[in-house]
């Protein structure tokens, strides 16, 4: 959960990307709040605004090496901006979302293509992302898995949460799939920094969790 400082902090960084393009905060505001009803919807577990503003750290981090900080912000915002566990396509959607949100407000089109270039990265599926930036968001996004314990202990229950329709077998199955997946890459992290720092952690914590999910206990449903 997100605090109304936290909110408010969020609100005004919202509002200085936007300047870069000369959007007035009174066409800028009502994004926000779409944004904003979207991450804090009651199936959003994990997926929230605390999702957010841990990509948004990981990327100050990587300052230096950030090519186009405003459009990888905008990105940030929207990546998940649609997330339905149940649908296969959120990341094209969310694409499609910025292209009608942005687009209206005066953010330029070849921004914008930037942006939804960037989104539909975060599906995980391309082997090695072109852009710097694009690396940086995957990096920032995939972050949680080289937590603290604690912390990605709680990343995967909520993750459970958002998939409380899927039969615990079945579950177990579909999420051991993903790790794996994630465990059979040559490396999770793109950037020297976040590969240098969290990638034994990431690989340790996931076979972790791979580990209870094989269990007999396993995970249990919600």
């Amino acid at each position: 959960m997100v605090s109304p400082e936290r909110l408010e902090s969020m609100q005004k960084a919202w509002l200085h990307v936007l300047e870069a393009y000369r959007v007035a905060p009174a066409d800028a505001f009502p994004v926000f709040d779409v944004l904003v009803a979207a991450y804090t919807a009651r199936e959003r577990h994990y997926h929230n605004l605390e999702h957010l503003g841990e990509m948004f750290k990981v990327v100050e981090r990587l300052a230096g090496i950030v090519e186009d900080p405003n459009a990888l912000r905008l990105a940030i915002w929207f990546h998940d901006a649609v997330y339905d566990a149940r649908a296969k396509d959120n990341e094209r959607r969310s694409g499609e979302l910025a292209v009608d949100l942005l687009g209206p407000i005066g953010v330029p089109a070849s921004t914008i293509d930037r942006i939804v270039g960037m989104i539909w990265a975060t599906a995980h599926t391309a082997d090695a992302p072109a852009g710097r930036d694009t690396q940086v968001l995957l990096d920032a996004d995939l972050a949680i898995l080289g937590a603290a314990e604690e912390r990605y202990a709680r990343y995967a229950a909520d993750i459970r949460k958002e998939y409380d329709w899927v039969p615990d077998a079945d579950y177990r199955a579909g999420r051991a799939a993903v790790l794996n997946r994630f465990l059979a890459a040559p490396r999770i992290y793109n950037t020297g920094i976040m590969f240098e720092e969290g990638e034994q952690r990431a690989r340790a914590n996931l076979r972790g969790e791979l580990a209870q999910l094989q269990s007999p206990r396993g995970t249990s449903a919600n």
